[in-house]
Order: C-alpha cells, then sequence, then structure tokens
C-alpha cells in the first residue's frame, strides 16, 4: 500500500489557508449563531477582500459544508480513544467514558454542535463528503450497543437499532438543555451535564440484561 502523496509548497499554502478560513468562521459563528456567518466578515477578520475567499470557497454553503465535515472529524478524533474501553474489564464505566467525551466535546464547542446536530440554516444540505463522517459516527455508535450486547450488559436479543437511537436522543438531549439554558457552566457543573451519569445509567436499566444485576 502506497503513502500519502506529500502536499508541495503551493498546495500546504492553500490547504493552509483554508484551515485558517474555517478557524475564522467558527469564530463567527461563535459570536453571532450560525447563521450569522457571512463571507465578508471573514474575510474583514482575516484582513482580505471577499472575492479572495471564492479561490478556496465558492459560497457560503460551501463553507458551511467543510465546518460540517471538520466538526464531525473532530468529535470522532475525541471519542475515538475512549470507545476503546468497552472492550475492558468493565463496559459499563466504559460506555458512561464514551458519554461523557461525546458530551464534553459538544457543549464545549456550541458553534460546530449547533451546525452538526440542528438545522440553523435554511437550505444548507452538507454533502455526501461531508456527512461521510457523521455515517462513522453513527456506525461506531452502533458498534457500541452491539459490544455492550455481546458483553451482557445489555440482551442478546436488544433491538439495536431502537437501543442507539434512544441513545443518540439521550445524549444529544442533555447537549441540547446544556447550551439551550445554561451555555456558560462548564462541563463538570453544568445544570445538565452534571446528570449525565444519571442518564446514561436511566439508559442501561431501560435497555437491561435480564442476566446482568442492576
Amino acid at each position: 500500500m502506497t503513502g500519502a502523496v506529500p502536499l508541495d509548497r503551493r498546495q500546504r499554502r492553500r490547504q493552509e489557508t483554508i484551515e485558517q478560513v474555517l478557524d475564522v468562521a467558527v469564530e463567527v459563528m461563535a459570536e453571532q449563531g450560525v447563521a450569522g456567518l457571512t463571507l465578508g466578515e471573514v474575510a474583514r477578520r482575516m484582513g482580505i477582500r471577499p472575492p479572495s475567499l471564492y479561490v478556496y470557497f465558492d459560497g457560503k454553503h460551501a463553507l458551511y459544508d467543510a465546518l460540517f465535515e471538520r466538526g464531525w472529524r473532530l468529535l470522532l478524533a475525541a471519542t475515538h480513544d475512549v470507545a476503546a474501553a468497552l472492550d475492558g474489564p468493565d463496559p459499563v464505566a466504559g460506555i458512561h467514558a464514551v458519554a461523557r467525551e461525546f458530551v464534553r466535546w459538544a457543549v464545549e464547542h456550541p458553534a460546530y454542535s449547533a451546525l452538526m446536530f440542528w438545522r440553523p440554516v435554511p437550505g444548507f444540505v452538507p454533502s455526501e463528503r461531508a456527512y461521510a463522517p457523521a455515517v462513522e459516527a453513527e456506525r461506531a455508535g452502533r458498534g457500541e450497543v452491539v459490544r455492550l450486547r455481546d458483553r451482557g450488559v445489555l440482551p442478546v436479543d436488544v433491538d439495536v437499532d431502537r437501543a442507539l437511537r434512544t441513545w443518540t436522543a439521550v445524549l444529544s438531549g442533555v447537549v441540547s438543555q446544556q447550551l439551550s439554558n445554561a451555555p456558560g457552566e462548564p462541563f463538570e457543573t453544568g445544570a445538565f451535564t452534571s446528570i449525565l451519569p444519571d442518564v446514561v445509567d436511566m439508559w442501561l436499566a431501560h435497555h437491561h440484561s435480564p442476566s446482568r444485576p442492576r
């Protein structure tokens, strides 16, 4: 298998500029809301003319598309390592760790979360490429449910699809409540993030395996 072809100087500079544009765009969304993002404001903060951005993005929706993809890739990276705990001696502690890292990342990156989890931009639909890491995250979540089933935490006949839907509803509900009602609170002491362990235990109890003590 051949490795990735290294970028030449021009390609590296282009990629660095794209990353800078995305960084500034996230700052704008954090301050003015996702729908408040404009190419003009990004260009102003970068000290360039707005038409210069069209070299990298052919419009605002293209910029949203890149931000959507970037956000999901960052979230996948944040939760990748802790998911291994599901194969450790205490899979229940492992699923708590996955929930904790998922929710922590989401509430600490509210601009990304709004774009990724809700529909704040009329008419914006992520491209297949941008949506790919979201599909990968769904696949990872399904794998986590299956691993809990195989470890005896969930019953052997658990409805994996239903369990996954309730799992995503649990996590996104905590994120939504925290960001909507107390966005400035830290994860550890947030009014809703602090009850995450209770909510995860409720999910586990609902899908409890009779062969495993509660």
